[in-house]
Protein backbone atom coordinates (compact mmCIF):
# COMPACT_ATOMS: atom_id res chain seq x y z
CA UNK A 1 0.00 0.00 0.00
CA UNK A 2 1.27 3.37 -0.94
CA UNK A 3 1.08 6.59 1.12
CA UNK A 4 1.00 9.80 0.24
CA UNK A 5 0.34 12.72 3.25
CA UNK A 6 -0.14 16.20 1.96
CA UNK A 7 -0.29 19.08 5.38
CA UNK A 8 -0.82 22.45 5.90
CA UNK A 9 -2.22 23.20 2.05
CA UNK A 10 -4.39 25.25 1.12
CA UNK A 11 -7.55 22.92 -0.63
CA UNK A 12 -9.50 23.91 -3.46
CA UNK A 13 -12.61 22.08 -2.68
CA UNK A 14 -15.79 21.72 -4.91
CA UNK A 15 -17.49 25.24 -2.41
CA UNK A 16 -14.36 26.37 -0.24
CA UNK A 17 -10.94 27.10 -0.04
CA UNK A 18 -9.86 25.56 3.08
CA UNK A 19 -6.80 25.13 5.20
CA UNK A 20 -5.98 21.30 5.75
CA UNK A 21 -3.96 18.14 4.65
CA UNK A 22 -4.77 15.55 2.02
CA UNK A 23 -4.38 11.99 2.42
CA UNK A 24 -3.70 9.69 -0.50
CA UNK A 25 -3.71 5.72 -0.73
CA UNK A 26 -2.94 3.83 -3.21
CA UNK A 27 -3.39 6.43 -5.62
CA UNK A 28 -7.06 7.67 -4.19
CA UNK A 29 -8.51 10.13 -1.94
CA UNK A 30 -9.07 8.73 1.61
CA UNK A 31 -8.97 11.31 3.89
CA UNK A 32 -9.01 15.18 3.68
CA UNK A 33 -8.50 16.82 7.16
CA UNK A 34 -9.77 20.57 7.62
CA UNK A 35 -8.20 20.33 11.14
CA UNK A 36 -4.79 21.26 12.76
CA UNK A 37 -1.95 19.62 10.01
CA UNK A 38 -0.69 16.94 12.17
CA UNK A 39 2.62 14.81 12.22
CA UNK A 40 4.11 13.17 9.57
CA UNK A 41 3.53 14.05 5.52
CA UNK A 42 5.11 16.88 3.13
CA UNK A 43 4.39 20.49 4.09
CA UNK A 44 2.75 22.43 1.50
CA UNK A 45 3.75 25.57 3.21
CA UNK A 46 0.55 27.11 2.85
CA UNK A 47 0.32 26.55 -1.22
CA UNK A 48 -2.70 25.79 -2.57
CA UNK A 49 -3.59 22.55 -3.46
CA UNK A 50 -6.44 22.18 -6.63
CA UNK A 51 -8.03 18.89 -8.69
CA UNK A 52 -5.68 18.11 -11.86
CA UNK A 53 -6.59 19.76 -14.91
CA UNK A 54 -8.80 18.23 -16.97
CA UNK A 55 -7.77 20.02 -20.52
CA UNK A 56 -10.71 19.09 -23.21
CA UNK A 57 -9.55 20.97 -26.83
CA UNK A 58 -5.88 21.70 -27.23
CA UNK A 59 -4.33 21.98 -30.69
CA UNK A 60 -0.78 21.95 -29.03
CA UNK A 61 0.30 18.52 -30.04
CA UNK A 62 0.46 19.54 -33.75
CA UNK A 63 2.68 22.57 -32.88
CA UNK A 64 5.31 20.35 -31.32
CA UNK A 65 5.03 17.46 -34.68
CA UNK A 66 4.75 20.09 -37.27
CA UNK A 67 7.04 23.29 -35.85
CA UNK A 68 7.90 24.41 -39.40
CA UNK A 69 6.05 24.05 -42.89
CA UNK A 70 6.93 20.54 -44.48
CA UNK A 71 8.65 19.76 -40.97
CA UNK A 72 8.04 16.34 -39.66
CA UNK A 73 9.25 15.50 -36.09
CA UNK A 74 9.45 12.26 -34.75
CA UNK A 75 5.82 11.59 -33.24
CA UNK A 76 6.44 9.90 -30.20
CA UNK A 77 9.06 12.67 -29.36
CA UNK A 78 6.25 15.57 -30.31
CA UNK A 79 4.05 13.44 -28.17
CA UNK A 80 6.47 13.24 -25.02
CA UNK A 81 7.08 17.03 -25.36
CA UNK A 82 3.77 18.04 -25.53
CA UNK A 83 2.80 15.62 -22.82
CA UNK A 84 5.79 17.76 -20.60
CA UNK A 85 4.34 20.85 -21.42
CA UNK A 86 0.64 19.78 -20.71
CA UNK A 87 1.49 18.50 -16.96
CA UNK A 88 4.18 21.53 -16.01
CA UNK A 89 0.88 23.65 -17.18
CA UNK A 90 -1.02 20.86 -14.24
CA UNK A 91 -3.21 19.58 -16.69
CA UNK A 92 -3.33 15.57 -15.54
CA UNK A 93 -6.13 14.70 -17.56
CA UNK A 94 -5.90 15.65 -21.66
CA UNK A 95 -7.99 14.81 -24.32
CA UNK A 96 -5.34 15.84 -27.82
CA UNK A 97 -7.33 17.53 -30.80
CA UNK A 98 -6.52 15.42 -33.89
CA UNK A 99 -8.06 16.61 -37.13
CA UNK A 100 -10.39 14.71 -38.94
CA UNK A 101 -11.09 16.21 -42.67
CA UNK A 102 -8.38 18.38 -44.59
CA UNK A 103 -8.33 21.76 -45.52
CA UNK A 104 -7.20 22.82 -48.56
CA UNK A 105 -4.60 25.21 -46.64
CA UNK A 106 -3.72 22.29 -44.47
CA UNK A 107 -0.01 20.84 -44.10
CA UNK A 108 -1.07 18.57 -42.48
CA UNK A 109 -2.66 14.71 -43.19
CA UNK A 110 -4.90 11.93 -42.13
CA UNK A 111 -1.33 9.88 -42.24
CA UNK A 112 0.38 12.61 -39.58
CA UNK A 113 -2.88 12.27 -37.52
CA UNK A 114 -2.49 8.45 -37.72
CA UNK A 115 1.02 8.59 -36.74
CA UNK A 116 0.06 11.27 -33.71
CA UNK A 117 -2.62 8.45 -32.24
CA UNK A 118 -0.14 5.42 -32.42
CA UNK A 119 2.26 7.60 -30.68
CA UNK A 120 -0.07 8.58 -28.25
CA UNK A 121 -0.93 4.81 -27.10
CA UNK A 122 2.26 3.77 -27.40
CA UNK A 123 3.83 6.21 -24.99
CA UNK A 124 0.89 5.11 -23.18
CA UNK A 125 1.07 1.57 -22.68
CA UNK A 126 4.53 1.83 -21.72
CA UNK A 127 4.14 4.71 -19.28
CA UNK A 128 6.23 6.92 -20.98
CA UNK A 129 3.33 9.79 -20.42
CA UNK A 130 3.00 12.08 -17.26
CA UNK A 131 -0.48 12.74 -18.08
CA UNK A 132 -3.99 10.59 -18.60
CA UNK A 133 -4.46 10.99 -22.63
CA UNK A 134 -7.68 10.67 -25.27
CA UNK A 135 -8.66 11.58 -27.95
CA UNK A 136 -10.63 14.66 -29.36
CA UNK A 137 -11.14 14.32 -33.29
CA UNK A 138 -11.83 17.85 -34.28
CA UNK A 139 -14.14 17.02 -37.79
CA UNK A 140 -14.19 19.39 -40.31
CA UNK A 141 -17.56 18.39 -41.86
CA UNK A 142 -17.08 20.70 -44.85
CA UNK A 143 -14.18 18.64 -45.83
CA UNK A 144 -14.65 15.98 -48.34
CA UNK A 145 -12.59 13.40 -47.12
CA UNK A 146 -14.42 14.19 -43.34
CA UNK A 147 -15.85 10.58 -43.34
CA UNK A 148 -13.26 8.73 -44.67
CA UNK A 149 -10.77 10.24 -42.30
CA UNK A 150 -13.37 9.36 -39.14
CA UNK A 151 -13.46 5.77 -40.09
CA UNK A 152 -9.28 5.55 -39.67
CA UNK A 153 -10.15 6.07 -36.23
CA UNK A 154 -12.53 2.78 -35.88
CA UNK A 155 -11.76 1.13 -32.78
CA UNK A 156 -9.38 3.41 -30.84
CA UNK A 157 -11.05 3.08 -27.48
CA UNK A 158 -9.15 6.48 -26.71
CA UNK A 159 -11.43 8.63 -28.75
CA UNK A 160 -13.85 10.16 -26.53
CA UNK A 161 -14.49 13.62 -27.73
CA UNK A 162 -15.63 14.43 -31.02
CA UNK A 163 -16.84 18.09 -32.39
CA UNK A 164 -18.13 18.83 -35.40
CA UNK A 165 -17.07 22.54 -36.96
CA UNK A 166 -17.26 23.95 -40.34
CA UNK A 167 -14.82 27.02 -41.12
CA UNK A 168 -16.56 28.00 -44.06
CA UNK A 169 -16.57 32.09 -44.54
CA UNK A 170 -19.30 33.87 -44.02
CA UNK A 171 -20.68 31.83 -40.92
CA UNK A 172 -19.50 30.51 -37.13
CA UNK A 173 -16.35 31.71 -35.48
CA UNK A 174 -15.97 33.48 -39.11
CA UNK A 175 -19.39 35.54 -39.51
CA UNK A 176 -17.46 38.91 -40.81
CA UNK A 177 -15.62 38.44 -44.03
CA UNK A 178 -13.21 40.79 -42.77
CA UNK A 179 -12.38 38.64 -39.65
CA UNK A 180 -11.87 35.79 -41.95
CA UNK A 181 -10.11 37.48 -44.88
CA UNK A 182 -7.26 38.66 -41.79
CA UNK A 183 -7.04 35.43 -40.72
CA UNK A 184 -6.77 33.29 -44.00
CA UNK A 185 -5.28 35.53 -46.53
CA UNK A 186 -2.57 37.06 -44.10
CA UNK A 187 -1.94 32.99 -43.77
CA UNK A 188 -1.98 31.89 -47.77
CA UNK A 189 -0.33 35.24 -48.66
CA UNK A 190 -2.92 34.95 -51.16
CA UNK A 191 -3.74 37.72 -53.81
CA UNK A 192 -7.50 39.18 -53.63
CA UNK A 193 -8.38 37.23 -56.60
CA UNK A 194 -6.99 33.74 -55.27
CA UNK A 195 -8.64 34.57 -52.23
CA UNK A 196 -11.77 35.31 -53.67
CA UNK A 197 -11.23 31.33 -55.51
CA UNK A 198 -10.62 30.15 -51.90
CA UNK A 199 -13.88 31.48 -50.54
CA UNK A 200 -15.90 30.02 -53.63
CA UNK A 201 -14.72 26.89 -53.15
CA UNK A 202 -14.45 26.62 -49.00
CA UNK A 203 -18.81 27.93 -49.55
CA UNK A 204 -19.88 25.57 -52.21
CA UNK A 205 -17.80 22.40 -49.80
CA UNK A 206 -19.74 23.51 -47.08
CA UNK A 207 -22.74 23.53 -48.55
CA UNK A 208 -21.74 19.96 -50.32
CA UNK A 209 -20.66 18.03 -47.30
CA UNK A 210 -21.55 19.86 -44.33
CA UNK A 211 -25.43 18.51 -43.60
CA UNK A 212 -24.49 15.07 -44.44
CA UNK A 213 -21.37 15.00 -42.28
CA UNK A 214 -22.68 16.20 -39.07
CA UNK A 215 -25.91 14.35 -39.22
CA UNK A 216 -23.76 10.97 -40.12
CA UNK A 217 -21.08 11.39 -37.49
CA UNK A 218 -23.97 12.24 -34.96
CA UNK A 219 -25.21 8.99 -35.62
CA UNK A 220 -22.01 6.95 -35.50
CA UNK A 221 -20.97 9.02 -31.89
CA UNK A 222 -24.55 8.48 -30.41
CA UNK A 223 -23.83 4.51 -30.84
CA UNK A 224 -20.84 4.42 -29.71
CA UNK A 225 -20.92 6.19 -26.66
CA UNK A 226 -18.53 8.88 -27.62
CA UNK A 227 -19.37 12.49 -26.73
CA UNK A 228 -20.60 15.15 -28.78
CA UNK A 229 -19.41 18.70 -29.14
CA UNK A 230 -20.41 21.30 -31.57
CA UNK A 231 -17.90 23.98 -32.43
CA UNK A 232 -18.34 27.96 -32.75
CA UNK A 233 -22.47 27.81 -33.08
CA UNK A 234 -23.63 31.70 -33.63
CA UNK A 235 -27.55 31.07 -34.26
CA UNK A 236 -30.42 29.69 -32.61
CA UNK A 237 -30.83 27.46 -36.03
CA UNK A 238 -27.48 26.46 -34.89
CA UNK A 239 -28.26 25.67 -31.22
CA UNK A 240 -31.42 23.56 -32.49
CA UNK A 241 -29.10 21.37 -34.96
CA UNK A 242 -26.95 20.63 -31.97
CA UNK A 243 -29.91 19.80 -29.70
CA UNK A 244 -30.94 17.41 -32.46
CA UNK A 245 -27.75 15.95 -33.07
CA UNK A 246 -27.47 14.86 -29.57
CA UNK A 247 -24.48 17.59 -28.65
CA UNK A 248 -23.31 17.35 -25.06
CA UNK A 249 -20.69 20.18 -25.01
CA UNK A 250 -21.07 23.91 -26.79
CA UNK A 251 -18.00 24.45 -28.17
CA UNK A 252 -16.49 28.55 -28.02
CA UNK A 253 -20.33 29.73 -29.10
CA UNK A 254 -19.17 32.79 -31.01
CA UNK A 255 -22.56 35.03 -29.31
CA UNK A 256 -23.99 35.49 -26.39
CA UNK A 257 -27.27 34.17 -27.77
CA UNK A 258 -25.89 31.07 -28.89
CA UNK A 259 -24.09 30.45 -25.61
CA UNK A 260 -27.15 30.83 -23.64
CA UNK A 261 -29.30 28.89 -25.77
CA UNK A 262 -27.01 26.38 -25.30
CA UNK A 263 -27.07 26.71 -21.63
CA UNK A 264 -30.46 26.34 -21.04
CA UNK A 265 -31.02 23.19 -23.78
CA UNK A 266 -28.51 21.50 -20.91
CA UNK A 267 -24.92 21.63 -23.08
CA UNK A 268 -21.73 22.62 -21.15
CA UNK A 269 -20.60 26.04 -22.37
CA UNK A 270 -17.30 26.03 -22.85
CA UNK A 271 -15.00 28.66 -23.97
CA UNK A 272 -11.04 29.47 -24.37
CA UNK A 273 -8.75 30.45 -21.62
CA UNK A 274 -6.84 32.27 -23.99
CA UNK A 275 -10.11 34.33 -24.38
CA UNK A 276 -9.78 35.55 -20.83
CA UNK A 277 -6.37 35.79 -20.39
CA UNK A 278 -6.07 38.45 -23.24
CA UNK A 279 -9.69 40.31 -22.73
CA UNK A 280 -11.68 38.48 -25.46
CA UNK A 281 -11.69 36.70 -28.77
CA UNK A 282 -9.38 37.17 -31.25
CA UNK A 283 -12.21 36.75 -34.04
CA UNK A 284 -13.79 39.61 -32.55
CA UNK A 285 -16.60 36.95 -31.27
CA UNK A 286 -17.94 37.05 -28.01
CA UNK A 287 -15.82 37.37 -24.62
CA UNK A 288 -15.48 34.65 -22.22
CA UNK A 289 -15.85 36.82 -19.17
CA UNK A 290 -19.12 38.24 -20.33
CA UNK A 291 -20.45 34.69 -20.48
CA UNK A 292 -18.93 34.23 -17.18
CA UNK A 293 -20.54 37.33 -15.83
CA UNK A 294 -23.90 35.91 -16.65
CA UNK A 295 -23.44 32.68 -15.42
CA UNK A 296 -23.52 30.93 -18.48
CA UNK A 297 -20.04 29.69 -18.59
CA UNK A 298 -19.08 26.44 -17.75
CA UNK A 299 -16.03 25.19 -19.24
CA UNK A 300 -12.88 26.58 -19.89
CA UNK A 301 -9.77 25.17 -22.47
CA UNK A 302 -6.33 25.85 -22.89
CA UNK A 303 -6.83 25.34 -26.90
CA UNK A 304 -3.22 26.93 -28.12
CA UNK A 305 -1.80 27.78 -24.64
CA UNK A 306 -1.66 24.86 -22.15
CA UNK A 307 -1.01 27.59 -19.27
CA UNK A 308 -3.22 29.40 -19.75
CA UNK A 309 -5.53 27.32 -18.61
CA UNK A 310 -4.71 27.44 -14.78
CA UNK A 311 -3.72 31.09 -15.71
CA UNK A 312 -7.28 32.04 -16.32
CA UNK A 313 -8.29 29.68 -13.17
CA UNK A 314 -6.66 32.41 -10.82
CA UNK A 315 -7.44 35.29 -13.28
CA UNK A 316 -11.07 35.40 -13.94
CA UNK A 317 -11.75 35.46 -10.15
CA UNK A 318 -10.37 39.56 -10.63
CA UNK A 319 -12.08 40.15 -13.79
CA UNK A 320 -15.56 39.18 -13.32
CA UNK A 321 -17.12 39.71 -9.65
CA UNK A 322 -18.33 36.98 -7.50
CA UNK A 323 -16.87 34.41 -9.31
CA UNK A 324 -14.88 32.39 -6.61
CA UNK A 325 -11.22 30.51 -6.70
CA UNK A 326 -13.45 27.16 -6.10
CA UNK A 327 -15.94 28.15 -9.39
CA UNK A 328 -13.15 28.58 -11.68
CA UNK A 329 -10.93 25.89 -10.49
CA UNK A 330 -14.42 23.76 -11.35
CA UNK A 331 -14.04 25.23 -14.90
CA UNK A 332 -10.72 23.56 -15.20
CA UNK A 333 -11.05 20.00 -13.65
CA UNK A 334 -14.98 19.35 -12.35
CA UNK A 335 -16.68 20.20 -14.96
CA UNK A 336 -14.52 19.24 -18.10
CA UNK A 337 -14.29 15.41 -16.34
CA UNK A 338 -18.24 15.34 -15.81
CA UNK A 339 -18.96 16.73 -19.83
CA UNK A 340 -16.55 14.18 -20.82
CA UNK A 341 -18.11 11.23 -18.52
CA UNK A 342 -15.13 10.90 -16.18
CA UNK A 343 -16.12 10.55 -12.91
CA UNK A 344 -13.95 9.39 -11.48
CA UNK A 345 -11.90 12.96 -11.34
CA UNK A 346 -11.88 16.80 -11.02
CA UNK A 347 -11.92 17.39 -7.39
CA UNK A 348 -10.61 16.77 -4.41
CA UNK A 349 -13.03 14.53 -2.71
CA UNK A 350 -12.48 11.26 -0.39
CA UNK A 351 -12.93 8.47 -3.46
CA UNK A 352 -11.53 10.54 -6.39
CA UNK A 353 -8.04 10.06 -8.01
CA UNK A 354 -5.78 11.82 -6.84
CA UNK A 355 -4.75 13.67 -9.14
CA UNK A 356 -3.22 16.63 -7.64
CA UNK A 357 -1.55 20.12 -8.09
CA UNK A 358 0.13 22.53 -5.93
CA UNK A 359 0.35 25.90 -7.08
CA UNK A 360 1.88 29.06 -5.40
CA UNK A 361 -0.12 32.10 -6.17
CA UNK A 362 1.80 34.92 -4.56
CA UNK A 363 1.91 36.56 -7.83
CA UNK A 364 0.17 37.72 -10.09
CA UNK A 365 0.93 34.66 -12.84
CA UNK A 366 0.35 31.31 -10.82
CA UNK A 367 3.55 29.32 -10.40
CA UNK A 368 2.60 25.34 -10.46
CA UNK A 369 5.26 23.33 -8.46
CA UNK A 370 4.45 19.79 -8.25
CA UNK A 371 2.10 17.93 -9.72
CA UNK A 372 0.26 14.18 -8.81
CA UNK A 373 -0.89 11.65 -10.96
CA UNK A 374 -3.20 9.18 -9.10
CA UNK A 375 -1.30 9.72 -6.07
CA UNK A 376 2.09 9.31 -8.06
CA UNK A 377 4.33 12.43 -8.26
CA UNK A 378 4.99 13.49 -12.28
CA UNK A 379 6.42 17.09 -11.88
Amino acid sequence: MSELHLKNANLVLADEVVKGAVLVRDGVIADIDTGPAGRGGEDMEGNYILPGLVELHTDHLEGHYAPRPKVRWNPLAAVLAHDAQITTSGITTVFDALRVGMDDDADLSSDDMQNLAEAIDDASRNDRLRADHFLHLRCEVSAPDCLDSFTAFDGDERVRLVSLMDHAPGQRQFRKMEAYSSYYQGKLKMSDEDFRNFCEKRIAQSEANSGRNRQALSVVCKDRGIVLASHDDATLDHVDEAIEQGIHVAEFPTTFEAAKASKDAGMFVLMGAPNVVRGGSHSGNVAARDLAENGVLDILSSDYIPFSLIQSAFGLGELVDGITLPQTVAMVSKNPAMAAGLEDRGEIAIGKRADLVRVCADHHIPVVRTVWREGRRVV
